[in-house]
């Protein structure tokens, strides 16, 4: 147990991961804090352009970091970058089953023209049918990976190719139904953390400010008593009168 008050000792954890080459180091105190942590890796470069998020779940085992992947998601932007006017897209979302877990995947197929409901229907029918089939003969390990390599999106464009020719054929989500509870309430932990490192800067600024405009205040009100002039007595009247009348009468002359 670290005594209280004791400033912790940190520096940056290697987090290994067989899905990516990049480096992805964490900056914690032990290996046994970034137990289950969160990481958000960006596909970018090493997709060239592709716009694919990857998330890791970090798992410690003794002294070694593992990142287990739960998620991937396409960017909103790639897929507006290549929408075209003229054009329809096609999307669906749902279950599948692989060998190891429950999936949830959300494919995207957007065709080169305009085309009637029924074309839609059978496209996304069909999509359906081969990723169910697909995912079942494979694990969730296999399908991060095929999906990164752009595997499945050729073989079910290629199929979806005798209905109607896409001009993007792909896989906008695909994630763990466990981990999704799991990534959703390390994110509002964070979120409340920060929230909570705000309000206590804010509320300390409010009451240096506050300090502030009282002493501001009483400052001003004894330079007003200072100012303020005394009431005049009836002699001050008397002889200012008489003073008035007097310029009155030398004018008059």
């Amino acid at each position: 147990m670290v005594k209280a008050g004791k400033i912790q000792k940190k520096s940056f954890f290697e987090v290994n991961s067989s899905l990516t080459s990049a480096k992805i180091q964490l900056y914690a105190a032990s290996p046994q804090e970034l137990n289950g942590k969160i990481v958000k890796i960006d596909l970018t470069r090493s997709l060239r352009g592709k716009s694919l998020e990857l998330k890791l779940k970090v798992k410690a085992e003794g002294d070694k970091l593992n990142g287990e992947p739960t998620s991937l998601e396409l960017a909103g932007s790639y897929i507006r970058r290549a929408f075209r006017k003229g054009a329809d897209y096609v999307e669906d979302s749902f279950v599948a089953e692989c060998k190891d877990n429950k999936v949830v995947i959300k494919p995207f197929m957007l065709t080169r023209n305009k085309v009637s409901r029924e074309v839609r229907k059978a496209i996304r029918n069909t999509a359906k049918d081969y990723l169910l089939a697909y995912l079942k003969n494979r694990s969730s390990r296999e399908i991060f990976t095929e999906i990164m390599t752009n595997k499945i999106q050729k073989e079910l464009s290629l199929r979806l190719k005798k209905i109607y020719p896409l001009a993007l054929c792909e896989i906008r989500m695909f994630y763990l139904l466990d981990s999704k509870a799991e990534v959703k309430m390390s994110e509002q932990k964070e979120a409340s953390e920060a929230r909570a490192g705000n309000k206590e800067k804010s509320e300390q600024n409010f009451s240096f400010d506050r300090q502030g405009t009282k002493q501001e205040f009483k400052k001003e009100l004894r330079n007003e008593s200072k100012h303020e002039s005394k009431p005049e007595s009836k002699k001050e009247k008397s002889e200012k009168i008489k003073g008035e009348k007097s310029e009155k009468v030398e004018k008059k002359e």
